[in-house]
């Protein structure tokens, strides 16, 4: 069925066909083309000046143009968020901009914001060190006020001695004390500031080491974190006064007070000097004030017309940026007057490519088209699958293990079912699978909010696998009702039970008592089973048969998917001697041991198939005896026996002489092929043209048929125990479910009181979530993964691959990030 519109419906099985194309553009219309592919994002361009650094190629200084301009923005958009203001998320009026208009307004916005920043930086500055020569203006005022008192004290206090210069009582020396001479006292300097609280004590350390004791150094602690002039940041000061003799003292304690980013400040000896400066100081912090909030406001207004057109400055200055990176991935003729690309494009776009090319030349009025071409080569073309929001995530499943080689067969097709199938094998839980949908159905409800937000890792990362674990979780309840478990309680959905009490005697704890009176149970386990003594030995037989007949199932699809890849290929040589003996290998053993699960449950018999198959290897001709499914059961196995072992050197043996044999034949018709093609100029050998010259190294190529058939035969039997898994992880999950029911829900009801019922609810709860819902999952999730990139993929899957990387402005952001 096919869609109208610009790509046609995409076949996820194989990759899309590509095709190297050759445009010749001419030079006036080269930025307008590059322009318009990118907005299409069908090309990935080829390198074709690779032996050129970047400083040689053409376009380099429009490069280094643009990385200055997003620079530029870069640094707006610092500024923005040291502000708290956020670009404009809301398209305006699209307002038309060269980048060369562009480059003038960014410099100048950016002149006007570093002008701005600078005298607010000095502003700030100026006014923290005004709040600290208020502080040391009022705290070291402290200081002399009480020094001043004190020596008044001791004036009165001398002089009321003096007056009783007779008594007894008075000094002895205190005539010759008052009569010393005025031009013989040492006057004292002082120097005032601030430390930083957390230096105090070694500050005073070394001044009085380095001063020998002979400064008084007197220290204030402020009470409110101090905004430093320096650093600008909060920091605990404290105002201290240095009293010294001398000037070398001084000398001492300045470089002391640098060592120890004091901050100084002068302080009049005046009382009457002070009080004006205080005044003063106090004026100056209310006007400069003023004056930054004014700065701030101007600031924030240009910062807010810059966020308004943010987005699209960054947006342009980004596609020119990829543009002439672009364009200097193309190289220039020797007239040059056009540039040639070279580059890949899928073969559908090859009408909207050459469209774009003719609308490139007319709007930018070039006298000459682009030319169109298609170039032949034998370079493999890289890996594109169109994916939509649903298939992505499974895809990149598959490219994590390795991207698919152009045109191969693609795993990602049947992991969208068999994945989630798995997982939920594994899983099996009804409730748990509802908790599951009901977190998954979060993220879909407001997928186009959250998609446009920015998510933290692991939030992100499960937003982008929603519709796996949408699929995980329906699936997980489909097997759910199969194991008829929901928190591990089973319920009678479907109808009543088969199996009912022989008599009133018999206790749910055993099966002894029960009978069966009506027809079984119509979908899923008898609800009876869960319980009983036989409800362990039942489910394990169950859930281990049930792991190998998927996995033998998908194993076998990952064959049969290799005999498509070998027809599409046109590779007869494995359909032959690979596929073929590989089916018969794994499906004469493993296959027939699928069969015999089959038979046993259909028939009832009770035969053991443990013994039926070690002893189908050690004695294939004794008699089966009460192992016996079906007549004539022994030679069907000695047959199976004979040709699993005859597929071992099928599948080695005849594939290394027959490419041998196609290497010779190939060589020697190549002397006569060089002119096999009229359009020579169109023929591009990427790899050198002496590809078809290589010698071949036969005992290479054994050996490397030598492992491959020795890992397939080991990994036959490897891989259908890893399938295993599927039954060991169901049971851990419904015996933790059991376990976490039974031991502390049902425990905590039987105590009859409310608030260990309440406790053991949380708890209950707490742990469904963290073990059940997040932990098994994220088990299941890996194992899930494991049993479809090793057990699944190497049977068909080469994976070595590239990714179509094409030239997109939609993809700008995405690479970026």
């Amino acid at each position: 069925m096919a869609e109208s519109g610009c790509c046609p419906p995409m076949d996820l099985f194989r990759s899309e066909p590509m095709q190297l194309v050759r445009l010749i553009i001419p030079v006036e219309s080269s930025h307008l083309t590059v322009s318009y592919l990118g907005d299409l994002g069908f090309i990935q361009f080829k390198d074709l000046n690779a032996e050129k650094s970047p400083f040689q190629r053409t376009y380099a200084t429009q490069i280094k143009r643009c990385g200055e301009m997003a620079r530029k923005l870069r640094f707006f958009r610092e500024q923005m968020k040291k502000v708290d203001v956020l670009p404009s998320t809301v398209p305006l009026e699209r307002i038309d901009i060269d980048l060369d208009n562009l480059e003038v307004k960014l410099g100048e916005l950016e002149a006007e914001m570093i002008e701005v920043n600078a005298n607010n930086e000095k502003l700030q500055r100026s006014y923290n060190e005004l709040l600290e020569y208020e502080l040391i203006l009022q705290k070291a005022g402290e200081f002399f006020y009480s020094a001043q008192s004190d020596a008044m004290a001791q004036q009165r206090e001398t002089q009321e001695l003096h007056a009783d210069e007779g008594s007894i009582h008075s000094p002895l020396l205190l005539e010759q004390e008052m009569s010393t001479d005025s031009s013989k006292v040492v006057k004292l300097g002082f120097i005032s500031g601030l430390v930083p609280r957390d230096k105090s004590l070694a500050f005073e350390r070394i001044l009085f080491r380095a001063t020998r004791g002979n400064v008084l150094l007197k220290q204030g602690v402020v009470g409110n974190p101090v905004t430093d002039p320096v650093s600008g940041e909060k920091v605990d000061k404290n105002v201290f006064v240095i009293f010294y003799s001398g000037e070398r003292a001084k000398t001492k304690i300045l470089k002391i007070c640098e060592a120890f980013g004091a901050n100084r400040y002068p302080f009049p000896d005046d009382l009457g000097k002070r009080g004006q400066m205080i005044t003063e100081v106090s004026g100056s912090i209310s006007e400069l004030k003023a004056t930054i909030d004014v700065g701030m406001l101007h600031r924030d207004s240009l910062l807010k017309n810059i966020s308004y057109h943010y987005e699209q400055w960054n947006l342009l200055v980004k596609k020119e940026k990829s543009i002439y990176h672009t364009l200097n991935m193309l190289s220039i003729d020797v007239t040059k007057k056009c540039l040639v690309a070279e580059g890949w494009s899928p073969i559908f776009a090859s009408k909207q490519v050459q469209d774009a090319l003719h609308r490139a030349a007319l709007d930018s009025n070039s006298q000459v088209e682009s030319i169109f071409q298609v170039l032949h080569t034998r370079e493999s073309p890289p890996t594109y699958f169109q994916t939509n929001k649903f298939t992505t995530a499974f895809q990149e499943i598959v490219d994590a293990y390795g991207v698919a080689r152009y045109q191969e067969a693609n795993p990602g097709v049947y992991t969208i079912v068999t994945f989630p199938f798995l997982f939920a094998v594994m899983f099996g839980d009804w409730g748990h699978g509802i908790c599951l949908l009901l977190g998954t159905l979060f993220f879909l409800l407001r997928e186009k909010k959250l998609s446009s937000q920015k998510l933290g890792d692991i939030t992100e990362m499960t937003f982008g696998g929603r519709y796996v674990i949408l699929l995980m979780s329906l699936f997980s309840i489909y097997t759910g009702l199969v194991y008829n478990e929901f928190f591990s309680v089973p319920f009678e959905l479907f109808g009543r039970s088969a199996y009912a009490c022989r008599d009133p005697s018999c206790s749910d704890s055993t099966t002894a008592g029960l009978i069966k009176v009506r027809d079984a149970y119509p979908f899923g386990v008898d609800p009876k089973w869960h319980g009983t003594r036989s409800e362990l030995p039942f489910l394990n037989s169950l859930k281990m048969k049930m792991s190998i007949l998927l996995g033998v199932a998908q194993m076998n699809l990952g064959i049969i998917l290799s005999y498509f890849n070998a027809k599409f290929f046109k590779n007869s040589v494995n359909v032959w001697f690979q596929f073929v003996p590989q089916m018969l290998f794994l499906n004469c053993l493993f296959g027939y041991l699928s069969v015999l699960i089959i038979v046993k449950w259909c028939t009832g018999s009770k035969a053991d198939l443990y013994h039926l198959m070690i002893y189908m290897f050690l004695s294939p001709t004794d008699d089966l005896g009460e192992n016996q499914l079906f007549a004539g059961q022994k030679t069907v196995q000695i047959v199976f026996l004979l040709l699993a072992l005859v597929a071992v050197p099928w599948m080695l043996l005849p594939k290394p002489f027959i490419l041998k044999k196609q290497f010779q034949d190939r060589h020697h018709g190549q002397s006569y092929q060089l002119l096999q093609s009229t359009d020579d100029s169109l023929e591009v050998d990427a790899h050198g043209s002496h590809d078809g010259h290589e010698e071949f190294e036969f005992s290479e190529v054994f050996v490397h048929q030598l492992i491959h058939t020795i890992e397939f035969v080991l990994g036959a039997v490897s891989n259908t125990a890893s399938y295993l898994r599927l039954w060991a992880l169901s049971l851990a999950h419904s015996e933790l479910s059991t376990v976490f029911y039974e031991k502390v829900l049902l425990l905590a009801w039987g105590f009859n009181n409310v608030i260990i019922l309440i406790v053991g609810i949380i708890v209950f709860i707490f742990a469904t979530v963290g073990v059940l819902l997040v932990m098994e999952t994220l088990s299941a999730f890996l194992h899930a993964l494991r049993l479809h990139w090793v057990e699944f993929q190497n049977k068909f899957y080469e994976g070595d691959g590239y990714k179509f990387h094409p030239f997109s402005f939609a993809l700008m952001d995405e690479e970026e990030e």
